[in-house]
């Protein structure tokens, strides 16, 4: 039997607010909550809730032979809590319909793996024990922050129990083999490695409204035929995207919700035909070959590599030193500082100040919320100045903080959210001295990217783009839901290119 696995991602940062160096050491509240609350309400609106409803109809229709998988980071089920549980209540709906599979991750979207083995099984099991609180299982199948892959991975993901992992079919570790088919992770014994169809997924979460696109508009009958054909070369095609494609990324306007009512029915017309979960795949297929993928690969960007996030010398410094706070952060025991702590190891916040903008420029101005990628930067870096004073004071020392990037200008009102201000004290705050920018720290910044947490054009409480100046380009906002986006290049395109 040839079979389709849909797996969408759901994902929300908490965003931070705008963080001077003249509040170190004053204001212990990070996060823009007007934003979070704002950004999330939006595309609960427009995405989670229609979508939700739409999967649950597909189920009901075709008496569950319609079948889809979702991982849901630990940010974005904090967030729906707080401001949209009837989100979380949609997706028991569909949970109770056994069709539907809720994946493993890492609580906060974070590169844990790369940087702290003891923090990413901590992040895994808080997400795990979330998901079973809320939805009363426990994930089977694993996948890591935007795909992030390597042998290593596969390993120490073994060693948890998980009987699946999800990767990106790049084409520089397939060469010529075709991601339809499920491998086994070199030097593993009992995992399987479930491949995404780039080609075909992408088609939906980037291509579908592209009018210069030759293949425009998409239909569910073409994709169907597509699907069919490439079933030549394997027995089950794997659909990853970001959930928020369907009425964010693609808005309601360009058809993609009639897109996906119609996909099933022509699926299911074809003989021996049918949809699976990631643990149904991973049961029914038996690996067809050994896979070595020793460098880390992903599912950003043309290069299907780690630079969106580790691509300059501000990214390092950044995620390095918030890294080196664990042992710190751990010593105090304090969960509030412990749970900022993991806040601010989100991927997204590293993503920011990425500074490709060559063959991924549209995707990354388009997601970015900051102005440039230097802002992110000088805004994290005043953010973690200020936590380490507090960690300092909390712990009775005085170490030298991570030194605050320039000054940045302007006030922002404080959030509403206490959450933040911990059981900490207040730390003193430093002297008002310039301080100087670090060597090579703000030579390169960057951006968001799509997935991750890009919002529509009509969110009030999303950041504008930046205008357009000599350095870095960054595209101007649309603010109106009223204009249909341009056509974005998408990161097939990108790498063709």
């Amino acid at each position: 039997m040839s079979a389709i696995c849909f797996y969408f991602q759901v994902h929300q940062p908490y965003r931070l607010r705008h963080y001077t160096f003249f509040d170190i050491g004053r204001s212990p509240f990070y996060e823009d909550e007007d934003a979070n609350c704002g950004i999330l309400l939006k595309v609960a609106r427009k995405c989670y809730l229609p979508m939700n409803a739409l999967l649950l109809r597909l189920i009901r229709r075709h008496e569950g032979r319609f079948k889809v998988s979702f991982s849901i980071s630990g940010t974005a089920l904090d967030q729906f809590e707080a401001y949209a549980p009837e989100v979380i209540q949609s997706y028991r709906e569909l949970m109770a319909t056994g069709c539907v599979e809720l994946l493993s991750e890492t609580y906060a979207h974070s590169l844990s793996f790369l940087y702290s083995p003891e923090e990413f099984r901590a992040q895994v099991r808080e997400h795990d024990d979330r998901i079973e609180e809320l939805f009363g299982v426990r994930p089977a199948v694993f996948r890591n922050t935007e795909l992030i892959y390597n042998n290593a991975l596969a390993r120490a993901v073994e060693d948890m129990g998980y009987k699946a992992i999800l990767a990106e079919g790049a084409d520089l570790v397939l060469g010529w083999r075709s991601p339809n088919y499920v491998y086994r992770p070199a030097g593993c014994r009992k995992i399987k490695l479930l491949l995404k169809n780039y080609s075909l997924s992408d088609d939906i979460a980037f291509r579908f409204s592209n009018h210069q696109w030759p293949e425009f508009p998409l239909t569910a009958d073409k994709f169907t035929q597509w699907a069919q054909a490439a079933v030549a070369t394997g027995n089950l095609i794997n659909l990853f995207m970001d959930y928020e494609t369907f009425g964010e990324h693609q808005w309601e306007t360009t058809g993609i919700f009639q897109f996906m009512e119609a996909l099933p029915d022509y699926i299911l017309r074809l003989p021996g035909f049918g949809f699976v979960t990631p643990s149904e795949a991973a049961d029914r297929h038996e690996p067809v070959a050994e896979l070595d993928v020793n460098n880390f690969m992903s599912w950003a960007d043309a290069e299907r590599d780690l630079t969106a996030w580790l691509g300059n010398d501000m990214q390092h410094d950044a995620i390095e030193a918030v890294y080196r706070l664990e042992d710190r952060v751990r010593s105090l025991g304090n969960p509030g500082m412990l749970r900022t702590w993991q806040r601010l190891q989100t991927s997204d916040h590293f993503y920011y100040m990425c500074t490709k903008w060559f063959a991924d420029g549209d995707v990354h101005s388009y997601f970015n919320p900051y102005g440039t990628p230097y802002d992110a930067y000088i805004n994290y870096m005043n953010v973690l100045a200020d936590f380490t004073l507090r960690l300092d004071d909390a712990l009775g020392v005085r170490q030298s903080a991570p030194a605050p990037a320039a000054p940045a200008t302007g006030n922002a009102p404080a959030p509403k959210d206490r959450e933040q201000a911990d059981a900490a004290p207040a730390p003193r705050r430093p002297r008002r001295t310039a301080a100087a920018p670090k060597d090579k720290a703000e030579d390169a910044a960057r951006p968001a990217r799509a997935r991750r947490t890009a919002t529509g054009k009509d969110a009030a409480a999303e950041p504008a783009r930046a205008r357009k100046t000599s350095a870095p380009k960054v595209k101007e906002k649309k603010t109106k839901d009223a204009a249909e986006p341009a056509p974005k290049k998408t990161k097939k395109d990108a790498a063709a290119g």
